[in-house]
Protein backbone atom coordinates (compact mmCIF):
# COMPACT_ATOMS: atom_id res chain seq x y z
CA UNK A 1 0.00 0.00 0.00
CA UNK A 2 2.82 2.22 0.22
CA UNK A 3 5.00 1.84 -2.82
CA UNK A 4 5.73 5.24 -4.66
CA UNK A 5 3.84 4.33 -8.07
CA UNK A 6 3.76 7.77 -8.94
CA UNK A 7 7.31 8.01 -11.30
CA UNK A 8 6.10 4.56 -12.87
CA UNK A 9 5.13 5.89 -16.19
CA UNK A 10 7.93 7.94 -18.09
CA UNK A 11 6.66 10.73 -19.51
CA UNK A 12 10.24 12.27 -20.18
CA UNK A 13 12.08 10.36 -22.26
CA UNK A 14 10.41 9.39 -25.61
CA UNK A 15 11.33 5.91 -26.73
CA UNK A 16 9.04 4.21 -29.47
CA UNK A 17 10.78 0.79 -30.32
CA UNK A 18 9.12 0.15 -34.01
CA UNK A 19 7.37 -2.93 -34.19
CA UNK A 20 6.32 -3.00 -38.13
CA UNK A 21 6.37 -0.49 -41.12
CA UNK A 22 2.85 -0.16 -42.76
CA UNK A 23 3.01 0.38 -46.39
CA UNK A 24 -0.24 -0.02 -47.93
CA UNK A 25 0.44 1.88 -50.74
CA UNK A 26 2.85 3.90 -52.55
CA UNK A 27 1.40 7.18 -50.94
CA UNK A 28 1.96 6.12 -47.14
CA UNK A 29 5.21 4.49 -45.31
CA UNK A 30 4.52 4.70 -41.20
CA UNK A 31 6.34 3.04 -38.50
CA UNK A 32 3.86 1.17 -36.18
CA UNK A 33 4.03 0.29 -32.33
CA UNK A 34 3.44 1.14 -29.04
CA UNK A 35 4.93 4.07 -26.96
CA UNK A 36 7.09 3.12 -24.22
CA UNK A 37 7.55 6.75 -22.55
CA UNK A 38 7.57 10.05 -23.00
CA UNK A 39 5.62 12.85 -25.17
CA UNK A 40 5.63 13.23 -29.25
CA UNK A 41 4.29 16.01 -31.18
CA UNK A 42 3.69 17.09 -34.68
CA UNK A 43 6.96 18.75 -35.68
CA UNK A 44 9.31 17.33 -33.50
CA UNK A 45 12.96 16.12 -35.04
CA UNK A 46 13.39 12.41 -34.04
CA UNK A 47 16.37 10.03 -34.63
CA UNK A 48 16.09 6.43 -35.72
CA UNK A 49 18.52 4.33 -33.01
CA UNK A 50 20.70 2.79 -33.84
CA UNK A 51 21.50 4.11 -37.51
CA UNK A 52 21.62 7.81 -36.21
CA UNK A 53 19.34 9.36 -38.82
CA UNK A 54 17.70 12.20 -38.36
CA UNK A 55 14.23 13.37 -39.56
CA UNK A 56 10.68 14.68 -37.78
CA UNK A 57 7.43 14.06 -37.43
CA UNK A 58 4.66 15.01 -40.58
CA UNK A 59 2.05 12.89 -38.46
CA UNK A 60 0.32 10.68 -35.46
CA UNK A 61 -2.17 8.41 -37.24
CA UNK A 62 -3.72 6.41 -34.75
CA UNK A 63 -7.55 4.29 -35.29
CA UNK A 64 -9.17 7.70 -34.03
CA UNK A 65 -7.77 9.65 -37.04
CA UNK A 66 -4.35 11.96 -36.81
CA UNK A 67 -3.29 13.40 -33.41
CA UNK A 68 -1.65 16.62 -32.81
CA UNK A 69 0.43 14.52 -29.96
CA UNK A 70 0.31 10.78 -28.12
CA UNK A 71 1.92 9.61 -25.23
CA UNK A 72 2.89 6.29 -23.63
CA UNK A 73 1.38 3.78 -23.95
CA UNK A 74 -0.40 4.21 -26.53
CA UNK A 75 -0.24 2.33 -30.01
CA UNK A 76 0.24 4.40 -32.85
CA UNK A 77 1.95 4.77 -36.20
CA UNK A 78 4.42 7.62 -37.20
CA UNK A 79 4.91 8.89 -40.52
CA UNK A 80 7.55 10.99 -40.95
CA UNK A 81 8.72 14.32 -43.71
CA UNK A 82 11.84 12.02 -45.01
CA UNK A 83 11.72 8.35 -45.47
CA UNK A 84 14.18 7.07 -43.24
CA UNK A 85 16.24 3.30 -43.11
CA UNK A 86 13.77 1.79 -40.33
CA UNK A 87 12.84 -1.31 -39.39
CA UNK A 88 11.57 -3.58 -36.44
CA UNK A 89 13.53 -3.08 -34.11
CA UNK A 90 14.96 -0.20 -34.19
CA UNK A 91 13.79 2.61 -31.78
CA UNK A 92 13.00 6.62 -32.49
CA UNK A 93 13.88 8.75 -30.26
CA UNK A 94 14.01 12.94 -29.83
CA UNK A 95 17.78 13.58 -30.66
CA UNK A 96 18.71 15.20 -27.59
CA UNK A 97 17.65 12.51 -25.49
CA UNK A 98 18.65 9.50 -26.66
CA UNK A 99 19.42 5.94 -25.10
CA UNK A 100 22.27 4.17 -25.04
CA UNK A 101 23.96 1.70 -27.64
CA UNK A 102 26.76 0.37 -26.25
CA UNK A 103 27.34 -4.01 -27.18
CA UNK A 104 27.99 -4.44 -23.21
CA UNK A 105 25.90 -4.25 -20.29
CA UNK A 106 25.77 -4.97 -16.84
CA UNK A 107 22.13 -6.95 -15.51
CA UNK A 108 20.51 -8.19 -12.95
CA UNK A 109 19.06 -11.60 -13.92
CA UNK A 110 16.91 -14.14 -12.37
CA UNK A 111 17.50 -17.85 -13.76
CA UNK A 112 14.72 -19.96 -14.70
CA UNK A 113 16.05 -22.53 -16.24
CA UNK A 114 16.64 -26.05 -15.25
CA UNK A 115 19.66 -26.10 -16.55
CA UNK A 116 22.24 -23.77 -15.60
CA UNK A 117 24.15 -20.65 -16.60
CA UNK A 118 27.96 -20.72 -17.12
CA UNK A 119 29.87 -17.94 -18.85
CA UNK A 120 30.51 -17.93 -22.48
CA UNK A 121 27.04 -19.22 -23.02
CA UNK A 122 24.93 -17.82 -26.39
CA UNK A 123 21.03 -16.81 -26.26
CA UNK A 124 18.85 -14.42 -27.64
CA UNK A 125 18.47 -11.30 -26.21
CA UNK A 126 15.11 -9.55 -26.52
CA UNK A 127 14.06 -6.37 -25.59
CA UNK A 128 10.74 -4.31 -26.74
CA UNK A 129 10.46 -5.29 -30.18
CA UNK A 130 14.12 -5.96 -30.78
CA UNK A 131 15.87 -9.46 -31.14
CA UNK A 132 18.98 -10.54 -31.19
CA UNK A 133 22.10 -12.75 -30.28
CA UNK A 134 23.75 -12.28 -27.03
CA UNK A 135 27.00 -13.89 -24.99
CA UNK A 136 27.14 -14.41 -21.40
CA UNK A 137 30.66 -12.54 -20.99
CA UNK A 138 31.43 -13.02 -17.35
CA UNK A 139 28.74 -14.07 -13.99
CA UNK A 140 29.98 -11.36 -11.23
CA UNK A 141 27.80 -12.53 -8.16
CA UNK A 142 24.71 -14.29 -6.99
CA UNK A 143 22.94 -13.28 -4.64
CA UNK A 144 22.00 -15.40 -1.19
CA UNK A 145 18.10 -15.22 -1.21
CA UNK A 146 17.52 -15.36 2.63
CA UNK A 147 20.44 -12.75 3.63
CA UNK A 148 21.04 -10.90 0.30
CA UNK A 149 24.72 -10.92 0.80
CA UNK A 150 27.04 -11.48 -2.64
CA UNK A 151 28.61 -14.83 -3.14
CA UNK A 152 30.97 -16.08 -5.69
CA UNK A 153 29.49 -17.67 -8.15
CA UNK A 154 30.64 -20.29 -11.14
CA UNK A 155 26.85 -20.75 -12.61
CA UNK A 156 23.61 -19.46 -12.27
CA UNK A 157 20.78 -22.65 -11.71
CA UNK A 158 17.11 -22.29 -11.07
CA UNK A 159 15.96 -19.22 -9.39
CA UNK A 160 19.40 -17.82 -8.55
CA UNK A 161 19.15 -14.07 -8.69
CA UNK A 162 22.37 -12.41 -9.63
CA UNK A 163 24.64 -9.92 -11.91
CA UNK A 164 26.21 -10.91 -15.25
CA UNK A 165 27.94 -8.96 -17.76
CA UNK A 166 26.04 -9.41 -21.30
CA UNK A 167 28.28 -8.91 -24.74
CA UNK A 168 25.45 -7.74 -27.51
CA UNK A 169 26.31 -8.83 -31.18
CA UNK A 170 25.46 -5.65 -32.41
CA UNK A 171 24.08 -2.85 -30.93
CA UNK A 172 20.74 -2.29 -29.39
CA UNK A 173 19.23 1.13 -27.86
CA UNK A 174 18.17 0.52 -24.48
CA UNK A 175 17.97 2.58 -20.93
CA UNK A 176 18.63 1.28 -17.38
CA UNK A 177 15.95 -0.04 -15.81
CA UNK A 178 15.80 2.51 -12.84
CA UNK A 179 15.55 4.88 -15.67
CA UNK A 180 13.23 3.30 -17.75
CA UNK A 181 11.72 0.34 -17.35
CA UNK A 182 9.97 -0.73 -20.61
CA UNK A 183 12.96 0.31 -22.50
CA UNK A 184 15.42 -1.49 -19.31
CA UNK A 185 14.07 -4.87 -19.20
CA UNK A 186 15.09 -7.95 -21.49
CA UNK A 187 14.13 -11.83 -21.58
CA UNK A 188 17.11 -14.66 -22.28
CA UNK A 189 15.99 -17.11 -25.07
CA UNK A 190 18.04 -20.29 -25.55
CA UNK A 191 18.56 -20.61 -29.04
CA UNK A 192 17.80 -24.15 -30.21
CA UNK A 193 14.39 -24.64 -27.58
CA UNK A 194 13.20 -21.31 -28.29
CA UNK A 195 12.16 -21.01 -24.10
CA UNK A 196 13.02 -18.37 -21.98
CA UNK A 197 15.44 -19.02 -19.51
CA UNK A 198 16.05 -15.61 -17.95
CA UNK A 199 14.64 -12.37 -17.24
CA UNK A 200 16.87 -9.30 -17.03
CA UNK A 201 17.15 -5.54 -15.34
CA UNK A 202 19.66 -3.39 -17.06
CA UNK A 203 22.01 -1.78 -14.41
CA UNK A 204 23.14 2.06 -14.62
Amino acid sequence: EKVQITSDRNLIDFRFPVQYVLRPHLNFRGFAGTIASGVIRKGDEVMVMPSGKRTCIKSIVTYDGEQEEAFAPLAVTLTTTEEVDCSRGDMICRIHNLPQTHTELEATLVWMSDKPLKAGANYLLKTTSNLGPATIRTLRYKFDVNTLQRQQAESFTLNDIGRAVVHLHRPMAYDSYSRNRNTGCFVLIDRLTNATVAAGMILD
